[in-house]
């Protein structure tokens, strides 16, 4: 490849479940970083009520409440937009979502679904598969197939770009931060995540929350 020639840029794919806020911080920051870097993020459902299901009886009532039909419409809605209007609807979906859900503080609700679902364009009929099960099949299929390249320790987002020898991908949960990194901030971040991520026999950094998530 010359010089003159545009790169290729590199896919990152991004595993999201449009409730945690986390997840919400990392993919506004991996929006910037497609801004700085050679990089293409790659949108894909995965879901805290599936992540959860054996287990709910050792989370407190209100994460049990929101990991209930509350916590499966928003992604049985992505997902089955996903498979009837194809891959490019996903993150259009999830921004239209997250902004309603964090930024303003709406929560998932059917009201907002319906909003989101208007702004991109979909039809108001989606939001009958908020409570229907004819997608869970491939719903969990896209949350195993994120889940399954990070291990069951931890949860939203996952993020996985190829490797650098060409085999094999670097998989990795996280990183959590707020607020969203921009500009150089941001590519340093995804630089050293790659660095670190793609070290051989590296597993964890970790240190304790003192703020919550910032929506700037």
């Amino acid at each position: 490849m010359t010089e003159t020639q545009v790169r290729e840029k590199t896919p990152v794919d991004f595993w999201f479940d449009p409730l945690c806020p986390w997840a919400w911080m990392t993919s506004r920051w991996m929006l910037e970083v497609e801004k700085v870097r050679d990089v293409e993020v790659r949108w894909h459902v995965m879901s805290l009520a599936v992540l959860n299901e054996n287990k709910l009886d050792e989370l407190p009532e209100v994460y049990r409440e929101l990991l209930g039909p509350k916590g499966w419409a928003p992604v049985r809605v992505v997902i089955a937009a996903q498979q009837k209007h194809g891959d490019e609807v996903t993150g259009k979906l999830y921004t239209a979502l997250g902004t309603r859900i964090h930024n303003e503080d709406k929560g998932p609700t059917r009201e907002v679904i319906a909003e989101a679902l208007a702004e991109v364009g979909l039809p108001a009929e989606l939001l009958a598969y908020a409570d229907s099960d004819e997608y869970d099949e491939v719903l969990r299929a896209s949350h195993n197939n994120g889940i399954d390249r990070v291990g069951q320790e931890v949860g939203t987002p996952v993020i996985s770009v190829p490797g650098a020898d060409g085999e094999g991908d670097v998989a990795f949960f996280g990183p959590v931060v707020t607020p969203t990194p921009r500009g150089e901030a941001a590519a340093r971040l995804w630089d050293g995540t790659l660095l670190v991520a793609s070290t051989p026999g590296f597993y964890e950094i970790k240190r304790t929350r003192t703020k919550g998530p910032s929506f700037e």
